[in-house]
């Protein structure tokens, strides 16, 4: 630091005393002599001097020039002219008050130039602004200067032409003129840095008062005029200079400021505040900021306005937006408008919008930032902290813009009131490559408005976490997308595991519900629901969650409920969760599980698939009148789900779900099964900027064709470009009277075939078809949240939904309602609109349409010519297709199209039609049919067997190629066993461990084929108690005669049954020799049925069990088990409790016993010991015996 000292040596002090001599004797005199005023200036304190006099002065002109205080001194007779020693002293005295003053500035100028120069010649500009600060100061002090009185002082700019100018400010400044006072330095005209830094010249000139006569001179003076020139530079202009040294301290500052300990030197400080990711997600939003410019009057404040109404009011968003007159009234209050000060607003303004936006605002800025590479800093400054940054340019020709004239400015211009505006002869630097151009003279301030909101929709700004979804498409529920499958390296390992864990038996509609949750549809969910999950799901119709963890709730669905130990701090987001996701199992299944000791389980499907695994699990009451109640809001035990319901177990298990392998139903329809990540990404491959649902549970015809192209013209005439169709047939379980699936999907195959050639088309280019896993409960306005909340984690923005959604008419045994809609058909619309956690999901109403006979096409009716218009109803078409209704006349159309037997040719695509007809025409023969999404798969068949139909299905049965018989042919014990060891039988396996589908040897049919068990009403039947733990069959050449009473019981008139108790699953249509180890006997439904129990001779503890001592030894709690099974195993079927002939297995040697009698009585139905068939008694009356092992 330089240290500038002020002092006065003996010549300086003389010189003033010549210098005050002759101020004395131009006080003296009338005609005072011309004043060089350069020499007034020379020293540094001679203005003081004259300054103390002026103010010695009390009664004298309050003028403030030099003339004025003469003037002054004159009229006061000189009373205030001091003697040469009070002068003497006076000085002295004076430059010993003002001399700490002048230290202490030029201290202080020397340390601002050391701290904000950093290159160039630190001595010439401290010099510099040394002169600059003492001349700022000396006016400070009130000195007086050279007014109009004594001159008139003016400016010019000297052109080339040597043409005399005025230089005009930018727009907004107050117009100054350059004062000249003793060689001090002018207060200079606001400018531009590069005008303050021209050769311009000024020039004063000044002249004096008529010279009077001077007696004491030897000759008198001429008058003279001294003419000071100067050439201004930097230093000549405060607001240049201002700039000069801003953008110093701005070169010289380090680039970053190390804010903590957590953060090093020329690093981000990110690890100083809270982490963007965690912030964002609290608040539910991204900062960002939209960078508006264009000309004044563009609309920038306008739309602005407008897009901050949109999202504050709308949306729940914290916006601020930024602009040139809320800016300068605080921050930028300092600067004007020089080109220098506007890179300085731009880049202050650019700093505030960094911080707003790193804080989660949405900040909206409306600058005309006329320059390009201040603007291109400002991005770059948003770039290097990682906040998202949108120039958008708007757009507008002068012409309009100078129409417009808000503010009267641009008539000012052509005027010439008003110079140096920007658009007109001030330059603008259009965006090259601006995020959004908007021509806002094209376009109304709500679209402008729209267009912007789309955007920052599309791009995730206005939701807290990250977006995982394609731009313009919704993020899941939970901001998490959710899939279960195990990658293909895990399978096999997690296979194995599966095999060790209890078994959860899945119906069909579990796994409708499995597939739902594993593939994401029920996002945030990963697992069947606990019990606090399912409280908040009836209660609220919504869960709280909290996936990033930012209130401590991160596993709040995941952990065991507590209903005493609950976190403080709620989770911070809601999401829409209508409909429970449960899973039900029996009292046996819970035993099991708990005895096991093990907190995972395996899921099992009806065929004996192991298709996932679920984590620790937590067990809980199924409280079904509760759900029935909250879930429905109607009493109705004829409702199908209601049924369901009502028939799953009395308890419920939670957990988490690790899908082993792909849910497929190989049924045909598999290609239109789609898990929520291949949608998105065929979305993604269409180019969507946003997706409208359209759910499908019947055909579609032209007035849905309608509906659906309408909605898409809708949201393209509301900006989206390219507006993806989603056609989402219900492909989960359905009740039976319900269009069946594949009769739905293939007639949508024909719409999309026909494409736009017909009214009832679908254009292919534009449209996904993807079947909806879930199954349908008809819970009318609580189902249809879930419906749309379902598309939405799919990706689907919009919703279209019609009158009673979900809804059905109520059973004959409903409270209410009988036959009659269960739920008001508006009711579900309404409540969709409203309910909670569906976001900023939108839906899309039907409106009614008919058939135009004027141009065959289904449209909104007009009511002028209502005659025009024929109704076509669901009703309607079902008894026209029933009746294999033909295409009407396309130039005359019937009034009553019933009695016409036809069908206007516009309402559906002609091979829909055709699909339509031949359902409904053979809707009797269930068997053609899908109804919904069932597992087909192929039997689990041992070698030697040939099956035909579906397994599973009624269609299913199993043939052995190797014998005529199952039942006949094969024999009762394998000969190579007779003679070395006792009790050895052959077994024929119906049903493999696990399998639930209940298959038994038909009596009736040729070749005795394994074939589905069927209820009363003809449905398949399986066991639903649990998964059976071992494999069941039939001993072959045996018949349990009911004429062969045991008490009050006679047999049942089948084959004897056989269990087997080891640990692996035997193929089915399988003969497995097996060691007898005992026997049960079942009483059911008044008859004997003897269940003979055995382990095959290939399991590995086979050489260690040889009775049930030994069964109970090796594998304890076993024969409890099998007792519970058989007691037990028809009451989740609503049947009662099975009785025992004794619930302690007879024992081998019993089982021998009743194996040789059941062995004679077939002999007997065979005629092997000479009974004649017309001996038998009527209840073999069907069965077939012609094999060769029988009566053949």
């Amino acid at each position: 630091v330089v240290i500038v000292v002020l002092f006065r040596d003996h010549n300086s002090k003389q010189r003033e005393r010549n210098q005050y001599k002759q101020r004395k004797a131009l006080l003296t005199t009338q005609s005072p002599p011309t004043v060089s005023l350069t020499v007034m200036a020379k020293y540094a304190y001679a203005p003081l001097q004259i300054d103390q006099n002026r103010r010695g002065n009390q009664g004298g002109s309050s003028g403030n020039n030099l003339s004025g205080m003469m003037m002054s001194s004159s009229n006061n007779n000189n009373s205030n002219i001091p003697s040469q020693a009070d002068k003497d002293d006076g000085n002295d005295q004076l430059v010993q008050e003002r001399m700490p003053m002048c230290v202490a500035i030029c201290v202080l100028l020397a340390i601002v130039f050391v701290l904000s120069k950093g290159s160039g010649d630190i001595d010439l500009q401290a010099q510099q602004q040394l002169q600059q600060q003492q001349q700022h100061s000396l006016r400070s002090m009130d000195t007086p200067q050279v007014g109009a009185t004594a001159a008139t002082a003016t400016t010019a700019t000297t052109t080339a032409s040597g043409h005399h100018s005025e230089v005009y400010p930018k727009p907004g400044m107050v117009q100054q003129q350059d004062l000249v006072d003793m060689n001090m330095v002018p207060e200079a005209a606001p400018d531009s840095l590069a005008a303050a830094s021209t050769t311009t010249v000024n020039t004063a000139t000044i002249e004096t008062p008529p010279v009077a006569s001077c007696p004491d001179c030897p000759t008198c003076p001429e008058p003279t005029t001294t003419t000071t020139t100067t050439t201004p530079n930097i230093l000549d202009d405060p607001n240049a200079l201002m700039a000069k040294l801003r953008q110093d301290a701005l070169d010289s500052t380090p680039p970053h400021i190390i804010e903590c300990s957590s953060a090093e030197a020329g690093e981000s400080q990110d690890a100083c505040h809270l982490p963007k990711s965690e912030r964002y997600t609290a608040l539910g939003q991204k900062g960002a900021t939209l960078w508006m410019t264009g000309c004044s009057g563009a609309g920038k404040t306008t739309i602005a306005t407008a897009l901050e109404d949109l999202l504050v009011k709308h949306h729940g968003k914290h916006v601020y937006r930024l602009d040139g007159d809320n800016l300068r009234t605080g921050l930028n209050r300092d600067l004007t408008f020089t080109e220098a000060d506007r890179a300085e607003s731009v880049r202050r303004t650019g700093e505030l919008a960094t911080l707003f936006s790193d804080a989660g605002v949405i900040t909206l800025v409306g600058l005309i930032s006329p320059y390009r590479g201040d603007r291109d800093l400002v991005r770059k400054r948003h770039e290097d902290q990682g906040i998202p940054f949108y120039e958008i340019f708007l757009d507008v020709p002068i012409d309009e813009l100078k129409a417009r004239d808000p503010k009267g400015q641009y008539a000012r211009v052509d005027s010439g009131e008003l110079k140096h505006f920007t658009c007109i002869d001030d330059p603008y630097e259009e965006p090259l490559d601006p995020e959004i151009t908007l021509k806002t003279h094209e376009l109304k301030i709500e679209e402008s408005a729209k267009i912007l909101l789309q955007r920052l929709e599309k791009d995730g700004i206005l939701m807290g976490p990250p977006k995982v979804t394609p731009p313009g498409l919704p993020n899941p529920d939970g901001d998490l997308l959710v899939d279960l499958l195990v990658s293909p390296t895990e399978a096999p390992s997690k296979q194995a595991e599966a095999a060790t864990l209890p078994k959860v038996l899945l119906t069909d509609i579990d796994l409708n519900w499995l597939q739902t949750v594993a593939e994401g549809w029920a996002a945030p969910l990963t697992g069947f629901m606990r019990e606090g999950i399912l409280l908040e799901t009836l209660h609220f119709n919504s869960l709280l969650v909290d996936p990033f963890n930012i209130t401590g709730n991160g596993d709040k669905l995941t952990t065991k409920t507590k209903f005493e130990d609950f976190n403080p701090h709620r989770p911070n987001h809601r999401v829409s969760m209508p409909i429970p996701i449960t899973l039900s199992l029996t009292e046996f299944t819970k035993d099991s599980i708990e005895q096991s000791g093990k907190q995972d389980v395996a899921l099992v499907t009806r065929m004996g698939k192991m298709i996932a695994i679920l984590r620790n699990v937590e067990i809980y009451e199924n409280r079904k009148e509760e759900i029935v109640t909250r879930m429905f809001g109607a009493i109705d035990m004829g409702h199908p789900y209601i049924k369901n319901i009502y028939a799953g177990g009395d308890y419920l298990i939670g957990g988490e779900i690790e899908l082993l392998e792909r849910i497929v139903y190989n049924d045909g329809l598999d290609q239109w099964r789609k898990t929520v990540t291949e949608l998105l990404q065929e979305f993604d491959d269409k180019g969507a900027d946003t997706v409208y649902a359209f759910q499908t549970r019947n055909p579609t015809h032209a007035g849905h064709a309608y509906l659906m192209k309408s909605a898409g013209e809708d949201l393209k005439r509301q900006g989206y470009e390219n507006p993806v169709l989603w056609l989402s047939p219900l492909g989960g379980w359905t009740k039976s009277d319900d269009v069946p699936l594949d009769v739905r999907v293939k007639q949508h195959e024909e719409v999309l075939k026909m494409g736009t050639d017909h009214p009832g088309g679908l254009d292919p280019a534009s449209t996904v078809m993807a079947i909806w896993p879930a199954p349908m409960v008809y819970a009318g306005p609580t189902e249809v949240q879930f419906h749309a909340k379902s598309r939405r984690c799919a990706g689907a923005s919009y919703f279209v939904v019609g009158r009673d959604p979900a809804g059905m008419k109520g059973s004959m045994e409903a409270v209410a309602h009988q036959d009659d809609d269960l739920y008001d058909g508006n009711h579900g619309r309404y409540v969709l609109q409203n309910s909670p956690g569906i976001e900023d999901m939108k839906m899309l109403s039907f409106v009614k349409v008919m058939y135009d006979v004027t141009d065959n096409v289904m449209k909104v009716p007009d009511e002028s010519r209502m005659d025009d218009f024929i109704s076509i109803s669901g009703t309607k078409m079902r008894l026209l297709a029933r009746n294999g209704a033909v295409p009407c006349s396309a130039t005359d159309i019937p009034t009553d199209l019933v009695e016409a037997n036809c069908i206007p040719s516009g309402f559906m695509v002609p091979d829909g039609w055709d699909l339509v007809v031949d359902y409904y025409k053979n809707i009797d023969n269930t068997t053609r049919w899908i109804p919904w999404s069932q597992p087909h798969v192929d039997p689990p068949a041992a070698e030697g067997t040939v099956s035909t139909g579906s397994f599973g299905f009624s269609t299913f049965a199993m043939q052995n190629v190797g014998s005529a018989s199952f039942w006949h042919d094969i024999e009762y014990m394998p000969s190579a066993y007779k003679n070395t060891e006792k009790g050895i039988i052959n077994m024929v396996t119906e049903i493999p461990m696990y399998m639930a589908a209940k298959m038994e040897v038909d009596k009736s049919s040729p070749g005795n084929p394994i074939i589905q068990d069927s209820n009363k009403d003809g449905s398949p039947r399986y066991y639903t108690y649990g998964t059976p733990f071992f494999n069941y069959g039939l001993i072959p050449q045996t018949w349990e005669d009911p004429d062969l009473k045991t008490g009050l019981f006679g047999g049942d008139n089948d084959p004897i049954d056989v269990m087997e108790l080891g640990s692996t699953s035997l193929k089915m249509g399988s003969v497995t020799p097996c060691r007898v180890l005992g026997s049960m006997e079942l009483i059911d439904e008044g008859e004997m049925d003897h269940k003979i129990l055995c382990i095959s001779l290939s399991d590995p503890d086979a050489s260690r069990i040889h009775n049930m001592d030994d069964l109970e030894a090796v594998k304890p709690g076993y024969i409890a088990k099998i007792v519970h099974w058989w007691k037990y195993y028809k009451t989740s079927d609503g049947k009662d409790v099975n009785s025992l002939g004794s619930e302690t297995p007879r024992t081998v040697d019993q089982a021998l016993q009743v194996l040789e009698e059941v062995h004679h009585r077939w002999r007997s139905l065979c005629g092997l010991d000479g009974t004649r068939r017309t001996a038998l008694s009527s209840h073999t009356d069907g069965f077939w015996l012609a094999s060769q092992g029988c009566r053949a």
